[in-house]
C-alpha cells in the first residue's frame, strides 16, 4: 500500500508540474517579445532592444492609465477592508438568525458572472452620473473584492481564541482597545492577504472597467484597446511590467500573510 501511495504521489507531482509548465509557457513568449527589436509582434525576435519599455514610459496615455489603475486599486483596497472587516466580525460573532444566509450572500460576487454585475452596476452608475469617474470604478471593484476580505478574515477570526479577549476584558480593557490591541494584531496574516488580493483583483479587472470607465481608461482597458487598434511590442512590455507587479504583490502576500491562505483552505 505504501508503495502504491508513493507511486501515486510521484505521478500526481509530475502531472501538477506539467500543468504548471503549460500555464507558464505564454510567459516564455511574452518576455522575449517585450525586448524585441522588430516593429511588430514577432517570435522569436530578430534582435533585442529596450525601446518598447522606453515607449511605454514616454507615452502619457500609458502612464495616465497606469496611475489611474493604481488609484482605483488603492481606493478599492481601502473600501474593501473598511467594509469587509467589520462585516466579517458581524458574520462570525453574531448569533442572530439568518447570519449564515448573509455569509453566503457575501460570497455571491465570486459566483455571479462579472458581465452580469457590470450590466447591473452600469444601470445604477448611469443614474448617479458616475460613469467615467475613477472613484466610481473603485466602488464597483469593491463589490468584487469584498468576498476576498470576508473569506480570508473570517478564516482567521474563526481560528482565533476568544479567551484572550475575555482575559483582556477581565483586566479592564474596553472592547475598542481589545479589538485594536489583541484581536487585529493576531489577524495580521489574514488582513494582509485580504488587502493584497483586493488590490490585485482591482488592478487586473477589465470587464467592469469596459462598462464604467468611459474615456478615462484603466491599464487593463488601455491594453485591450491597444490590442484592438494597434498591435506592437509595447503591449508585451506592459504585460511584463504588470506580471512583475502582480508577482511582487503575491510575494508580499505570502511573506506577510503567511498562514492565512492555508487556514482558508483547511476550513
Amino acid at each position: 500500500m505504501r508503495r502504491r501511495r508513493g507511486v501515486s504521489q510521484i505521478l500526481l507531482g509530475l502531472f501538477a508540474g506539467l500543468v504548471f509548465v503549460f500555464l507558464l509557457l505564454p510567459l516564455a513568449v511574452v518576455f522575449p517579445i517585450s525586448l524585441s527589436s522588430a516593429a511588430y509582434l514577432q517570435f522569436p525576435p530578430p534582435g533585442f532592444s529596450w525601446q518598447w519599455y522606453q515607449r511605454y514610459l514616454d507615452d502619457p496615455s500609458w502612464i495616465d492609465a497606469t496611475i489611474r489603475s493604481v488609484k482605483v486599486a488603492s481606493l478599492c483596497t481601502v473600501l474593501a477592508m473598511g467594509l469587509g472587516v467589520p462585516l466579517t466580525f458581524f458574520l462570525v460573532r453574531s448569533r442572530l438568525p439568518g447570519v449564515r444566509v448573509l455569509d453566503r450572500l457575501a460570497a455571491a460576487p465570486i459566483i455571479v458572472p462579472t458581465i452580469i454585475i457590470s450590466i447591473a452596476l452600469y444601470g445604477v452608475f448611469a443614474r448617479l452620473q458616475l460613469i467615467g469617474e475613477w472613484y466610481g470604478v473603485a466602488v464597483a471593484h469593491t463589490v468584487l473584492a469584498l468576498p476576498f476580505v470576508v473569506i480570508l478574515v473570517s478564516a482567521g477570526l474563526r481560528g482565533f481564541d476568544e479567551a484572550q479577549e475575555q482575559a483582556a476584558a477581565g483586566l479592564g480593557a474596553g472592547w475598542p482597545a481589545i479589538i485594536w490591541r489583541v484581536t487585529l494584531p493576531q489577524l495580521r496574516p489574514s488582513l494582509v492577504s485580504a488587502a493584497f488580493l483586493s488590490f490585485i483583483s482591482s488592478f487586473d479587472e477589465l470587464v467592469l472597467a469596459m462598462f464604467l470607465s468611459g474615456a478615462s481608461m484603466t491599464l487593463p482597458k488601455k491594453m485591450f484597446d491597444n490590442i484592438m487598434m494597434e498591435i506592437d511590442p509595447t503591449i508585451a512590455a506592459v504585460s511584463v511590467l504588470q506580471i512583475l507587479l502582480v508577482g511582487v504583490a503575491l510575494g508580499l502576500t505570502s511573506l506577510f500573510g503567511r498562514g492565512a491562505l492555508t487556514t482558508t483552505m483547511t476550513r
